[in-house]
């Protein structure tokens, strides 16, 4: 572009002059942020508002929903529990109920039966030598004890009811005058079982072996020979014999 010329021209381009012909004023330039009148102003969007308020409400229904479920899943296994653990009582009731019953009924039906049989026990008899000898030498054990003691029940058990006893002096004794006339006896401090020796065939057991006793300080031994016989699974007396041994005391 050409600059304009000085003179007329320019005079119109510039503006009016100032008195006095000091320079010339500009021309009148608006503000930056004016808005030429008549232009209306944009308008705010609504929609956002609503779409922010709809999710703000789903949230809190979904907070809602969520504190009560977790406040209803305990209260709910808490019932479910108590509802199991009443119904196990019951039925627990119930099963001792029924099993004292049938004790009952058992102690009923076994009124008048010896004491020494027990139910009935088909348990084969032991075929190994050294077993039978253990089982017998712990029998014989527990014999002396019940005999020292005057155990009549542990006696009962022991004995077969056909058992016969012969004494050192030859007389023989039934269960029954065993289990009358038995005695504690106070005075034998210790005893030991020797040179026991088993003899098996099926059913049927014999120990033979001495026994030392030492009684109110004097030492005393017989030999013995006891037959057994195998009944209701457990091994029970017959027969007994027993001669004291010379050169003992008493």
């Amino acid at each position: 572009m050409v600059s304009p010329s000085t003179g007329e021209t320019a005079s119109h381009a510039t503006g009016p002059s100032t008195p006095g012909g000091e320079g010339t004023i500009p021309p009148y330039q608006p503000p930056g942020g004016y808005a030429p009148p008549g232009i209306p102003e944009p308008k705010r969007k609504v929609w956002p508002w609503i779409l922010g308020l709809l999710l703000l409400l789903f949230l809190v229904i979904i907070g809602m929903g969520a504190v009560a479920w977790f406040y209803v899943q305990p209260l709910k296994y808490f019932t479910e529990t108590n509802n199991s653990n009443n119904n196990a009582n019951v039925n627990r009731g119930n099963d001792n109920r029924n099993l004292n019953n049938s004790n009952s009924n058992t102690m009923e039906g076994n009124q008048g039966v010896n004491n020494n049989s027990d139910a009935s026990d088909d348990t084969p008899a032991p075929t190994d030598e050294a077993v039978v000898l253990a089982d017998l030498t712990n029998l014989e054990h527990e014999w002396t004890v019940a005999n020292i003691n005057a155990d009549k029940k542990k006696l009962n058990r022991i004995l077969a009811d056909d058992y016969v006893g012969t004494s050192p002096e030859g007389r023989s004794q039934g269960k029954a005058e065993y289990l009358r006339t038995i005695e504690r006896d106070t005075t034998i401090e210790h005893w030991e079982f020797d040179d026991l020796k088993v003899s098996l065939k099926g059913d049927r057991a014999s120990l033979a072996g001495v026994i030392r006793f030492k009684i109110q300080g004097q030492d005393v031994a017989y030999r013995f020979v006891d037959k057994f016989v195998w009944r209701d699974g457990r091994w029970q007396a017959t027969a007994s014999e027993v001669n004291k041994l010379e050169g003992t005391s008493l």
